[in-house]
């Protein structure tokens, strides 16, 4: 387990989630293991702005973390994948609602200009 899961562990469980999905793309590549393993390439292809060096590191935080399982088969050239453990799939509730919410908001904002976007959300309160 990385520090920084550690760290949140002391704060809060909510803290946990962030540290462990927190991070640049982690939740999108969640959403696609979900599906079932993939290697690297097709995930690089199914996340077209994110570069292989934020890739891998996402990848390895979330091996780390016990979300994904990484396998390499000994052959050439080498043929790596990637799929959820169990804790991981234990996240498909979790992404399936972040998804909904995610196109509710496309839907929501529509037509709407970024500046009043922001300006309409900054003050409101979680209820």
């Amino acid at each position: 387990m990385r520090l920084p899961v550690q760290r949140a562990i002391e704060v809060c469980p909510v803290e946990v989630a962030v540290s462990v999905l927190g991070g640049t793309w982690k939740l999108t590549l969640v959403k696609h293991l979900g599906e079932g393993e993939r290697r690297f390439g097709e995930l690089g292809r199914l996340v077209p702005l994110a570069n292989r060096k934020t890739l891998t590191r996402q990848l390895r935080e979330l091996e780390e973390d016990g979300i994904v399982t990484r396998t390499v088969h000994a052959q050439v050239p080498p043929r790596v994948e990637y799929a959820l453990t169990e804790l991981g799939r234990s996240l498909a509730p979790v992404v399936a609602a972040m998804d909904a919410w995610g196109e509710h908001f496309q839907r929501a904002t529509a037509g709407r200009s970024p500046s009043s976007t922001a300006s309409s959300t900054g003050t409101g309160s979680i209820a």
